[in-house]
């Protein structure tokens, strides 16, 4: 647990996992477990989540601004539409992670996010049908409860590949969850708890 002394004097207490980024504790603080329903945002989350696959968070934060330039701030329209000339142009950008898969992936996903849009209206309304519509509010007391993956993110792990969809396996699709706020996984002495409740 990680407390900072806020406003007034009082503590404020985090989940563990903020550290003493500030990057990171903003995250926390303003984005991670808030229930997310805007289009381009959730393929953002949805990229960079992938891109996320076998580093850490901040890593992933900290290139984010550069993300948002190479990729057309996230606006799948535009990502559908990439070329070999772009692919070429984004393997040469230190900004981002360069990794060819990674980066096929997000063309790939760009043009199977709209073929969802096109069936279910929106990917908002398709991807909060795994928790009917409204966040799961968890009751975790320290980080070490938390999964790495649930039922849940196994089932949207299993649609999202059966839609062509790549980098999203379980434990990426529970990421991606926690980060939307479709699950409130902060843990129970953390102020955005309750908030998010």
């Amino acid at each position: 647990m990680r407390t900072v002394r806020g406003l007034m004097g009082n503590h404020i207490h985090r989940c563990g996992w903020a550290g003493e980024d500030t990057l990171y504790q903003d995250y926390h603080d303003e984005e991670w477990g808030v229930p997310l329903h805007d289009e381009q945002r959730l393929f953002e989350f949805l990229l960079l989540e992938g891109a996320q696959a076998g580093l850490s968070w901040i890593t992933i934060l900290r290139k984010r601004e550069a993300y948002r330039k190479a990729f057309d701030q996230f606006d799948p329209r535009k990502v559908a539409h990439y070329g070999e000339d772009k692919l070429a142009a984004l393997l040469q950008d230190a900004g981002i992670v360069r990794n060819r898969l990674k980066i096929q992936s997000a063309v790939n996903n760009a043009q199977k996010f709209l073929e969802v849009q096109a069936a279910f209206g929106s990917f908002d309304d398709y991807i909060w049908r795994f928790v009917e519509g409204k966040p799961v509010q968890n009751r975790w007391r320290n980080l070490a409860e938390i999964p790495a993956s649930t039922p849940v993110s196994d089932a949207m792990s299993k649609d999202l590949k059966r839609r062509g969809f790549k980098f999203v396996g379980s434990t990426i699709c529970y990421a991606f969850m926690q980060a939307t706020g479709m699950v409130n996984d902060h843990t129970t002495d953390c102020f955005r708890y309750k908030q998010l409740k």
